[in-house]
């Protein structure tokens, strides 16, 4: 199914086990699924849809605008599930969100979320953003690991057994492949301002009983001029060129600063808990805190599509989604 598997023959030491799937002695279970990925999500979100293409499918299909913070808050178990759950069929059930998501642009063009260039474009900001997260908030990253994340996330790719036409052979083609995209592809569009706009939405579903709307109001103005200036901090020159957001010397020293600032604090978390839940129970089936053949933890039911949305194939919407609570042996920790 994979170039690279075919070329591997993987080791004790190899984070690559014979299963083919990433291992956690591999750089990218340390990286990803780290908390500090979320000052990454109007990156993520706001990079994807520059695709003209993926934003023609988000623009057309989905509801992720409706439902800002459920459809965030679920889709990272599956997307980090990926990586964790050691098995093909999490890829394969990712892959197949996207057959029905298809249609045409304004220009005439024929889109389809599957078409390889979109799909791996969206793996991109994904993978590389472990690299951009690393490097602005921690924790510190080498250039080895760099290229090793590299070499791990064309195995992350593999897993969804899509083509692996578009998908760069060494990581110095990726980066010429990045260049060129911030360039060249990449455009703006309503989805991409969408995202970057924050201040319409209302508080997630886990504040919601105790935020007084009235104060959600008038802090959430706040919060999004603090996360566009993040988010520009994260671009690339051409990027915040070709949205007309300014960045100066000086927010590159603050930008800086609050990098450090995040990952100090960071630093005094225990390690647990730097985790998403999903890479969390990962750690813990490794460690034989949680039974290997355990249910795999899912979306906590606020998180899931309302009414018939429950059933449209586009989403991810686990019909035995439990909060932890539910699962004895995760009882004391937090799941989002």
């Amino acid at each position: 199914m994979t170039e690279l598997a075919d070329r591997t023959t993987p080791t004790d030491d190899d984070p690559i086990g014979a299963s083919g799937m990433l291992g956690p002695d591999s750089v990218t279970w340390r990286y990803f699924g780290d908390w500090r990925g979320m000052l990454m999500g109007l990156w993520s979100g706001s990079m994807q849809n520059m695709h003209p293409k993926l934003a023609a499918g988000v623009w057309d299909h989905s509801d992720f605008f409706g439902e800002r913070w459920e459809r965030l808050m679920r889709s990272l178990y599956p997307i980090s599930g990926v990586v964790f759950d050691r098995t093909p069929e999490t890829g394969k059930k990712v892959r197949d969100y996207h057959l029905t998501i298809k249609g045409t642009m304004d220009d005439g063009a024929r889109y389809h979320a599957l078409d390889p260039d979109v799909f791996y474009w969206a793996h991109a900001t994904f993978w590389y953003g472990n690299i951009r997260c690393a490097e602005a908030f921690g924790p510190p990253i080498s250039e080895a690991d760099k290229r090793r994340l590299f070499d791990e996330s064309r195995t992350w790719y593999s897993m969804y057994g899509v083509s692996m036409r578009p998908v760069p052979d060494t990581y110095e083609e990726f980066l010429a492949y990045w260049d060129r995209m911030c360039r060249e592809v990449l455009r703006d569009h309503d989805a991409v301002r969408t995202v970057l706009d924050i201040t319409q939405l209302p508080p997630p579903p886990w504040m919601a009983g105790w935020m007084p709307g009235r104060l959600w109001k008038r802090q959430i103005v706040v919060v999004n001029r603090l996360f566009l200036w993040i988010t520009t901090g994260l671009y690339d020159e051409p990027v915040r060129e070709m949205m007309g957001l300014s960045w100066s010397r000086w927010d590159q020293v603050r930008f800086r600063a609050f990098g450090t600032a995040v990952d100090t604090l960071m630093e005094a978390v225990p390690p647990r808990y730097r985790r998403h839940p999903r890479a969390r129970d990962a750690d813990d089936r490794v460690r034989g805190r949680v039974p290997s053949d355990a249910p795999l933890l899912e979306t906590p039911a606020r998180n899931l599509p309302s009414g018939p949305e429950r059933d449209n194939p586009i989403h991810y919407c686990p019909v035995h989604a439990q909060r932890r609570a539910q699962l004895p042996w995760q009882s004391n920790d937090v799941n989002d």
